[in-house]
C-alpha cells in the first residue's frame, strides 16, 4: 500500500464528514483513518485522542461560520434586512449542501453533558450565532427583544435543520429561513 500524505486539516474535514453523519460514538480513529487512507495510528500524529480531534473539528466549523457567515452581521454599512437576507442565504449554502445536519447541533444533543472541552466549544458556537443575530436585529428591535428574537431564530433553525435530516426535506430549513426573515420586514 503506498504511503499517502494527509495533513491536519484534510483529516479534520474528512472527520466533520464522518461524525456528523455517523455521530461521536459510531466513528471510530479507525473508521476516520480509512476515509483519510491512513493507518488508525497515523491520525494519532497529529491528534492525541479522538477528543482532541473532535475538539478540533469543532473549533474548525466554528472558525468557519465566524468568517464566511456570522461576519456578515457587522457589516453595519448594509440594513438590517439585506445582512439578514444574507446570513440565511449563508448558512443555507452551508446546511443545504452538507450531509449530516449540524456538527455542533448533532454533538449537543449526544455528548455535550460528557465531555466538558466539547461541550464548552458547542456553548461558544451557539453564543456567537446568537450574538450575531442580535446585532442585525437591535436595529430594529430593542436590545431584549432583539435577544429573544435571536434566541429563538438560532433554536427553530437547530429544530428545522433537524427535521431536514429526520425527513430528508432541504425544503424544510428553506422554509424557516422565509419564516424568520419576515421578522425584519
Amino acid at each position: 500500500m503506498p504511503v499517502i500524505k494527509t495533513d491536519r486539516d484534510a483529516i479534520i474535514k474528512e472527520s466533520i464528514h464522518l461524525f456528523k453523519v455517523n455521530g461521536y460514538s459510531q466513528t471510530t480513529m479507525a473508521h476516520i483513518g480509512k476515509a483519510c487512507g491512513l493507518i488508525k495510528g497515523s491520525i494519532y500524529h497529529h491528534f492525541k485522542s479522538k477528543e482532541d480531534l473532535a475538539l478540533a473539528c469543532l473549533k474548525y466549523i466554528h472558525e468557519l461560520f465566524e468568517r464566511d457567515i456570522f461576519a456578515i452581521a457587522y457589516r453595519d454599512n448594509i440594513p438590517a434586512q439585506k445582512r439578514f437576507e444574507q446570513f440565511t442565504k449563508a448558512m443555507e449554502e452551508y446546511f443545504l449542501h452538507s450531509e449530516g445536519g449540524c456538527l455542533l447541533g448533532n454533538f449537543a444533543l449526544e455528548i455535550s453533558n460528557t465531555i466538558a472541552p466539547l461541550k464548552k466549544e458547542i456553548i461558544a458556537y451557539f453564543d456567537a450565532w446568537e450574538e450575531a443575530l442580535v446585532h442585525i436585529f437591535q436595529e430594529k428591535f430593542e436590545a431584549s427583544l432583539a435577544r429573544d428574537m435571536a434566541k429563538q431564530c438560532v433554536a427553530s433553525s437547530q429544530g428545522s435543520i433537524m427535521m431536514m435530516r429526520l425527513y430528508g426535506d432541504k425544503e424544510a430549513f428553506h422554509k424557516y429561513n422565509l419564516e424568520a426573515l419576515k421578522l425584519l420586514v
